[in-house]
């Protein structure tokens, strides 16, 4: 049963549910272009406190980007796993990642790694349409969702892993 339901409405619509259960579970939802997407995103980063996996088809957000080197740098465990399209002659999120010590890998066994997943400290999991690219943020129709249940992230997790597995070290170009 529905226990509680909060909405704001400013330029991005907010809902949290939270349902009964051990751990409570809330999320969020967003709406791009200009929904607060990337806002989302950097504040729950902020909030990281031992883990942060990332899986990701495109990559270009450079405040997503700081936000993971941030929580790098605090010593949180960031690992990243990218589609093989950031494999390329230009410098890209990859290199940034790997060059900055960031875990970095390549998951090359698909056609496409299409995942826009960022799972935070085994309780939160961040997924929905939303690349994490500024065009995403400014230009695109996106949606982005921001669930906080452990026994979700659990199984976005052990997906995680199963593409750790088969994905290749990434270990960046020189600037």
């Amino acid at each position: 049963m529905l226990t509680m339901i909060s909405v704001i409405f400013c330029t991005v619509l907010s809902i949290t549910i939270t349902l009964p259960q051990e751990t409570p579970l809330t999320w969020q939802v967003y709406f791009s272009p200009h929904g607060g997407c990337t806002e989302a995103v950097i504040r729950e980063l902020d909030k990281a406190k031992s883990t942060v996996l990332v899986q990701a088809y495109l990559f270009s957000s450079e405040p997503i980007a700081n936000a993971l080197l941030d929580a790098h740098k605090k010593g949180i465990k960031v690992k990243v796993i990218l589609d093989k399209s950031q494999k390329t002659e230009k410098y890209s999120a990859a290199d940034f990642f790997a060059n900055s010590g960031i875990p970095t890998k390549i998951d090359s066994a698909h056609n496409r790694a299409h995942d826009k997943v960022i799972i935070i400290d085994e309780e939160t999991v961040i997924t929905g349409s939303f690349n994490f690219t500024k065009s995403a943020e400014e230009k695109n129709a996106e949606n982005l969702l921001v669930i906080h249940d452990k026994k979700l992230a659990e199984r976005y997790t052990k997906n995680w892993q199963e593409h750790e597995r088969h994905s290749e070290v990434y270990v960046g170009k020189g600037r």
